[in-house]
């Protein structure tokens, strides 16, 4: 499973949604979906602008959780 962690990341810099928001250009309501990791579809441009702004790896914001299978595949 993708998971995006910018919240971590966002604690990291010491940078709040809303100055993300301002920062990047985009809206605060997409911000946030990302934030509160509401996100089916990951839009590129929407990534790179907030790795552009945080100066950070792709890596510093999207996670990948291997889940846990009830049955050995």
């Amino acid at each position: 499973m993708i998971r995006i962690s910018l919240d971590k990341a966002l604690e990291k810099y010491g940078i709040s949604r809303y100055e993300l928001a301002k920062r990047t250009g985009i809206q605060y309501q997409i911000i946030d979906n990302y934030y509160k990791n509401k996100v089916k579809r990951y839009d590129g441009f929407v990534l790179e602008r907030i790795c552009s702004t945080l100066n950070c790896d792709i890596s510093e914001i999207i996670e990948f959780v291997k889940e846990q299978h009830p049955f050995p595949l």
